[in-house]
């Protein structure tokens, strides 16, 4: 449905998107990660046909944003992070607006106006004023304008900024829940939302994506990037010296507790290693006791900070 090719966006002399390539495939949900200022949402704009490119070229639905700029806008439903409502206006009335603006035969409106306020859940506060709302009921009137003309692909910039943690849930289960019928391309920093909604993620820094894949995918790739914690029983000086010196431990950190001689250890291992078998064969060739050994592989948000940095 949208397949992007060395896109470039440049804004005087800062280069925000850097020749960018990806596709987004019908009826997949793509989550777009990245720091403040990677990207993400000039991408956004590039796609909607806010912005032109200045190098590349974006397809949707097989046409070019900026030769067939009125077609690709039809098929693209648009959720920017500020939302765009008139808080003047009663919830039914800003829809109703919404779908004449987007040209809906006039004997559809009202079919449709129904069919989006139950699906966005909007049924209880559909005749208030849009500045009577709270941050949860805006983003879900956003949402239902954003669909209102039935697209085949929405764009949502960061839909769920501001939410508490109840909203949060409420709205990637709407996202959820639209994206079984439509592709979707979402920009969030929240990671474990992009764990619990996307198909795919890209993670974008300083304008060029630097990983792409299932959520899944990337963790594997990423395997033995992990933590390891231990508790071992001996004289610390010496152990710490034994742990620093096997391949693969970027970080060491020590912690005495109260029982004597028995220390914490706390070990950060490089991306790509597996280490559990020497560190144990290293303590027990010192008859130095384990009394707890535990580790903690690398997920999301550890991908998105060693790749951000």
């Amino acid at each position: 449905m949208i397949e992007i090719n060395n896109l470039v966006k440049t804004f005087g002399t800062t280069r925000a998107v850097d020749g960018i390539s990806f596709k987004v495939a019908k009826g997949e949900i793509l989550g777009f990660l990245g720091p403040n200022g990677a990207g993400k949402t000039t991408t956004m704009k590039t796609i909607t046909g806010f912005y032109d490119p200045n190098e590349g070229q974006i397809l949707v639905g097989g046409l070019d944003t900026v030769k067939d700029s009125l077609k690709t806008r039809r098929q693209i439903g648009y959720l920017p992070e500020t939302v765009p409502l008139y808080d003047d206006m009663k919830v039914y009335e800003y829809l109703k607006f919404v779908a004449e603006v987007r040209d809906l035969e006039t004997d559809k409106i009202l079919p449709r106006l129904r069919e989006v306020i139950e699906k966005c859940g909007l049924q209880k506060v559909i005749g208030k004023n849009m500045d009577e709302l709270s941050k949860g009921f805006r983003q879900r009137v956003g949402l239902a304008q954003a669909i209102m003309h039935d697209p085949d692909i929405l764009i949502l910039d960061e839909p769920t900024t501001g939410l508490d943690p109840n909203q949060i849930v409420e709205i990637r289960e709407l996202i959820k829940k639209i994206g079984e019928e439509k592709t979707v391309l979402f920009s969030t920093h929240i990671l474990a939302e992009a764990e619990a909604t996307c198909d795919r993620v890209i993670i974008i820094n300083k304008g060029k994506i630097v990983a792409e894949g299932e959520p899944k995918e990337l963790m594997a790739k990423m395997a033995g990037g992990q933590d390891i914690n231990l508790q071992v029983k001996g004289p610390s000086v010496l152990i710490t010296e034994v742990l620093k010196n096997i391949n693969g431990v970027k970080s060491l950190d020590s912690q005495a507790t109260a029982e004597e001689n028995l220390n914490i250890y706390n070990l950060q291992v490089e991306a790509g290693r597996d280490i559990r078998e020497a560190v144990g064969l290293a303590l027990m060739n010192h008859s130095w006791p384990i009394l707890e050994f535990k580790t903690r592989e690398m997920n999301l948000e550890d991908i998105f900070r060693e790749l951000t940095k």
